[in-house]
Formats: C-alpha cells, sequence, structure tokens
C-alpha cells in the first residue's frame, strides 16, 4: 500500500530525475546533509506572517523541479499564486491550510498530499493555532516556478 509519503517521495523522484538516465550521465550519487543548506525567511511581498523557506535542490538542466521544505508559524501563510508546472505539497508536520481560488479552504494534516495544477491560483499556510511545515516539488517551465499574485486577505484566510 501506498502511503502518501511514499507517492510525494515517488513523484519527487521522477521530477528529480529529468528523464535521464544515470549511466549516460556518467554522474556521482551526491548526498546534502539535513541542515547543511541555509535557510531563508519567505520574502515579506510573497508571505504573510512568519514562513522559513529551506531550499533542499534547485532545478536544473536535468531536473526540471526544485524542493525546499517551507515552514510557517501559525496564521502564517503565501500569497495567491500559481505554478506554470504545478506543484505537489506534502505535509510533514502541523496542520494547513490550502484554497484555490473560488473555492472553499480546505484543512490539510501531517502526511496529507496535495496538487496544484499549473496555471491554478492558491495558496497554503497554517491554520491559526499551529504551525505547518510542508515539502514542496515545485515543477519549472522556462526557468520559472511561481508567479506571485496579490496577498491573502485576512477574511480570505479566515473564511471556514
Amino acid at each position: 500500500m501506498k502511503t502518501p509519503l511514499t507517492q510525494a517521495l515517488a513523484a519527487a523522484t521522477l521530477l528529480a530525475a529529468g528523464g535521464a538516465d544515470a549511466a549516460e550521465r556518467k554522474e556521482a550519487q551526491q548526498v546534502v546533509r539535513a541542515g547543511s543548506q541555509a535557510s531563508s525567511a519567505g520574502p515579506e511581498a510573497n508571505f504573510t506572517g512568519r514562513v522559513k523557506v529551506e531550499m533542499l535542490w534547485p532545478s536544473n538542466e536535468r531536473s526540471q523541479a526544485s524542493g525546499a521544505y517551507v515552514s510557517f508559524e501559525p496564521g502564517a501563510r503565501s500569497a495567491w499564486h500559481t505554478h506554470p508546472s504545478g506543484q505537489r505539497l506534502l505535509v510533514t508536520a502541523g496542520t494547513g491550510l490550502v484554497q484555490e481560488w473560488g473555492k472553499p479552504v480546505q484543512e490539510i494534516h501531517a502526511g496529507d498530499t496535495v496538487w496544484c495544477p499549473p496555471g491554478i491560483k492558491h495558496w497554503h499556510g497554517a491554520a491559526p493555532g499551529t504551525r505547518m511545515t510542508h515539502l514542496a516539488v515545485t515543477g519549472m517551465a522556462d526557468g520559472k516556478g511561481v508567479e506571485w499574485l496579490e496577498k491573502v486577505s485576512d477574511e480570505q484566510y479566515n473564511a471556514r
């Protein structure tokens, strides 16, 4: 039986592989140690509240997806945004909220996965009383993974 974690990791592996066979690339396996990557605050222009972004891997010519842990303090959230090639989220801790434009806010929990299809306007963040962390695997198109839009209002965030 496939768990949400297994499904998300399989999707991340497929996205990160970029379709090239390892033997053809003649590259060695790489290990990046946990905590060795710098983290940064989510930019105020794109987030409300305290958000920490830990880049895990960037996209490159062979891997058309990037990966990051994004941690939201209670009540923190992204602005409305879209992804040209979609995004897969795996909630690793806490309780969060997601909303697609014109649809109701949904609660998400550790172990849940979310598929954000290409071009669909949405936001995600922590629920009011808890932190939430998710692994974001973001597809890239023409070197771009996200288009940021307006911030989510308090009224939109609290509409549950």
